[in-house]
């Protein structure tokens, strides 16, 4: 986070309409993005609901613009998880034990991304579990750290980094798949609702 968001966050805090739409122009579009992997369509309506939270209790925040993402992107998976609930979908929690990522895996998401553009990565990335789908999401396509995305996850380091390489293979399969057959997943998938598996599966763990 630069120096701008957090004269832009000073400002909010003062009740400023400009930094409030300094802080909205830069996060928000990343918000939906992350949101879409959650509850699909209805992304924008519970960004709205994130951005009223996230303005009610911003008083009582304390952090710099790097914290404020974290927080803001808590606060908009918390509104997601409701939206889930209210629609019956609530998903289980991963429960895998912490591993190391390996380092080839992340060039599954750039090339997804890269090939397809924005709309098909976000389908691709439907057809995965939640978990592993936010997991890439936050790690691989916005570039945080484990330790920023198991803030925003409420995981440990350990459980976002299994969650990421299973999903970025899962991902890589599925581009495989596609490229394969011609066809390109359909937008209009809704997002998973398995959860990955767990520390006793039967899938194998890679350290790096």
């Amino acid at each position: 986070m630069g120096a701008e968001l957090d004269v832009a966050l000073d400002d909010a805090r003062r009740g400023g309409p400009e930094g409030v739409a300094v802080l909205w122009r830069t996060l928000n579009p990343g918000l939906e993005r992350y949101l879409a992997t959650l509850v699909g369509q209805s992304a924008q309506d519970v960004a709205s609901e994130t951005w009223l939270q996230a303005a009610r209790d911003l008083p009582a925040f304390r952090g710099d613009a790097a914290g404020f993402r974290v927080w803001l992107f808590r606060i908009g998976r918390n509104r997601a998880i409701d939206e889930l609930r209210r629609e019956g979908r609530r998903r289980e929690e991963l429960r895998a034990e912490p591993v190391e990522l390996a380092e080839f895996v992340p060039d599954a998401a750039t090339a997804a991304e890269e090939r397809s553009g924005t709309d098909r990565v976000l389908a691709l990335l439907a057809r995965l579990p939640r978990e592993q789908a936010e997991a890439v999401m936050l790690r691989a396509v916005f570039g945080l750290d484990a330790k920023t995305c198991a803030q925003i996850l409420g995981k440990r380091p350990g459980a976002v980094r299994v969650a990421a390489m299973r999903g970025l293979r899962g991902l890589g399969e599925l581009l495989a798949t596609a490229d394969t057959a011609g066809i390109a997943p359909s937008a209009a998938e809704k997002p998973a609702v398995a959860c990955g598996t767990g520390a006793n599966g039967a899938e194998s763990e890679v350290y790096g």
